[in-house]
C-alpha cells in the first residue's frame, strides 16, 4: 500500500473514531493493519502499521481530551490532514505566530508532520491572531481549528 493511500486510511478511520464517539478503531487487510487507540487520562493514540515483511511501525500522538469551546470570533484556520501540529520550525525556534499578532495572507502558521512530511499551514486572510487552538505536539484531524484570525 502507498504510504498515500494508508495516510487515507488513517485519515478515514480518525474520522470514523471522532463521528461516533470510539476510543478504539482497527482496520486490516491480509498484509497490514492499522489500529487507533484514544484514553482521555494519557491523551495518547497509538497507530500501528504492519505489511507482510514482518517490519511494523509505531507512533504515538499526543490527543487532548474534548473541553469546552470557548466563543471566539475571527476565520478559523483548520487542518486540512490528520498529523502532528507544530506551532515553530524546531524544537528550539520561536514559534510562527503568537496570539494577538498581525499576520499577513500567506504567512506560514505552522506545520503539519502527516507521514513523516512536514505540511506548512498558512494563513488564508490577513489580520491578527485572536486564538491559537492547537497544542504544539498535539495531533490534529481534518476540520480542527488550528487557530482565528480576525
Amino acid at each position: 500500500m502507498s504510504s498515500e493511500r494508508l495516510n487515507e486510511r488513517v485519515d478515514e478511520l480518525a474520522a470514523l473514531m471522532n463521528e461516533f464517539g470510539l476510543a478504539e478503531a482497527e482496520l486490516r487487510s491480509d498484509d497490514w493493519k492499522i489500529s487507533l487507540k484514544k484514553t482521555r487520562l494519557i491523551e495518547s493514540s497509538n497507530v500501528v502499521a504492519a505489511g507482510d515483511t514482518g517490519h511494523s511501525v509505531s507512533s504515538t500522538f499526543s490527543s487532548p481530551a474534548p473541553e469546552a469551546k470557548p466563543s471566539v470570533q475571527g476565520t478559523p484556520v483548520t487542518s486540512p490532514m490528520t498529523g502532528i501540529f507544530y506551532s515553530a520550525p524546531s524544537p528550539n525556534a520561536p514559534p510562527f505566530i503568537k496570539e494577538g499578532e498581525p499576520v499577513t495572507a500567506g504567512q506560514v502558521v505552522g506545520l503539519i508532520e502527516a507521514m513523516k512530511v512536514f505540511n506548512e499551514i498558512n494563513a488564508p486572510i490577513s489580520g491578527t491572531v485572536t486564538l491559537i487552538a492547537a497544542d504544539n505536539g498535539a495531533i490534529v484531524n481534518p476540520g480542527d481549528p488550528l487557530l482565528y484570525i480576525s
